[in-house]
């Protein structure tokens, strides 16, 4: 995101110029599409007419317009190019718990919001992803998603009470994703 960009509303592939929809009710839809049970020629069909509308590509096209999109309008900071270190090398990647998720954690996404003063059913249709994302991701420390987030990576520290202990591993249980596994934090 660039503050000295327009906000993205059409975009150019194979010197065509394509009218998109980038709101971010839109783009959820779009993730709903992905992680149905659907065949992958009908997801990308379907994730491609709820971007553009009607469009008139084979196939093929269709699939690099779609990868074309994830990479450069949805997959926003998700760079798939390692970090390098001040020689060049690839540094060592490390991999982190899931500590959001975006479909099981709508509710308190959305409370998080109203407690900033934005509606996001009022915003449908208006706030693009990109306008989202930023704002999802500088939700203020006292938002219920960012607490919700900051139980899920808890871990135990030498200090903590056993009963305060206790109450954080009930509400990580609580606030667990589905499929999460359970650890000592």
């Amino acid at each position: 995101m660039r503050l000295n960009d327009p906000l993205v509303t059409s975009i150019f592939f194979h010197d065509q110029e394509y009218s998109i929809d980038l709101s971010f009710d839109n783009v959820l839809d779009v993730f709903d599409v992905l992680a149905s049970e659907m065949l992958l020629g009908d997801k990308i069909d379907t994730v491609i007419a709820l971007l553009f509308g009607e469009v008139s590509l084979e196939a093929p096209l269709k699939a690099d317009l779609w990868l074309f999109v994830r990479d450069n309008h949805i997959l926003l900071g998700n760079s798939n190019e390692p970090e390098l270190d001040e020689l060049g090398n690839p540094m060592p990647v490390v991999q982190g718990r899931q500590s959001l998720d975006i479909q099981q954690d709508a509710k308190y996404i959305y409370a998080s919001f109203r407690q900033i003063g934005i509606n996001l059913f009022e915003e449908q249709g208006k706030l693009t992803w990109a306008e989202f994302q930023a704002l999802l991701e500088s939700l203020p420390e006292d938002t219920i998603i960012q607490r919700i987030i900051q139980i899920r990576n808890w871990t135990p520290q030498k200090g903590d009470s056993a009963e305060y202990r206790k109450k954080m591993r009930d509400l990580k249980r609580k606030f667990a994703l589905d499929g999460e596994e359970e650890t000592d934090g």
